[in-house]
């Protein structure tokens, strides 16, 4: 189990490698407000024109699917923003060591734990606890992450994702709730 575990974070990791090098423009995570609108992009949009295809937006966070094909979103971990790429097939949170060093986290200068294996061999970086992960009205506590060395992009995957009631994506919107 645990070297299944392994394959899914080197696999998640290697994603993040290549989403890393792929255009990347910031699309905020959208979150339902008081006057029943869905924010995407900055624009208001009235919850019935796109989220009721999802049959609720109430209280849902929507995310709108980058040209590249891959969902983001910027989580708090331990308080400071961190941009994700959401991955619904990874099994946990992988961080870059600079997104590790912006969450205050204590980055080794050489990572020599094997803590996954791929194709082209090892991959190294070091298992850590988050002390929290934010999304929204979703929190989660004591999470398990890896930093990876040499990583690209953040990863956000099933460790915290768990946190939320559903997951849904229709068309070129994800629906968190």
């Amino acid at each position: 189990m645990a070297r299944l575990y392994l394959i899914v974070i080197m696999v998640a990791a290697i994603a993040g490698a290549i989403v890393g090098k792929l255009d990347q423009r910031v699309v905020p995570a959208a979150i339902k407000t008081a006057e029943d609108k869905v924010t995407i992009v900055d624009r208001p949009v009235e919850a019935s024109q796109d989220a009721a295809e999802f049959n609720s937006a109430q209280d849902a966070i929507v995310l709108k699917r980058e040209p590249n094909g891959h969902f983001y979103a910027d989580a708090e971990v331990n308080n400071m923003t961190i941009h994700f790429v959401v991955d619904t097939g990874a099994t946990g949170i992988a961080l870059t060591r600079d997104d590790a060093r912006r969450a205050g986290l204590v980055v080794s200068a050489g990572m020599f734990e094997v803590v996954a294996e791929g194709a082209s061999g090892d991959v190294k970086g070091e298992w850590v606890t988050l002390d929290s992960v934010k999304l929204g009205h979703e929190e989660a506590k004591q999470v398990p992450a890896v930093i990876l060395d040499g990583g690209q992009q953040s990863l956000l995957g099933q460790s915290f994702l768990q946190q939320f009631t559903s997951v849904e994506i229709k068309g070129d919107r994800m629906l968190l709730r």
